[in-house]
């Protein structure tokens, strides 16, 4: 059996950035991005890395930016 190790303790979050705002897209972008937790334009959130953020990143990659 084996065990995952991380590198950092920051290694498993991401931060992402809404850099566009969702005036005249579709109803399933504005929900993705409320999914997400944003609440207001050029907001940085910090969130865990997971395959299913990194879906809901995939699904808007014209609205939001992962900041490095």
């Amino acid at each position: 059996m084996t065990t995952k190790t991380s590198k950092s303790p920051a290694s498993g979050k991401i931060q992402l950035k809404w850099v566009r705002s969702t005036i005249c897209t579709p109803v399933k972008h504005r929900a993705v991005i409320k999914g997400l937790g944003f609440t207001r334009l050029n907001q940085v959130i910090e969130r865990p890395d997971t395959a299913a953020i990194r879906g809901m990143v995939k699904k808007v990659p014209h609205l939001v930016a992962i900041v490095e």
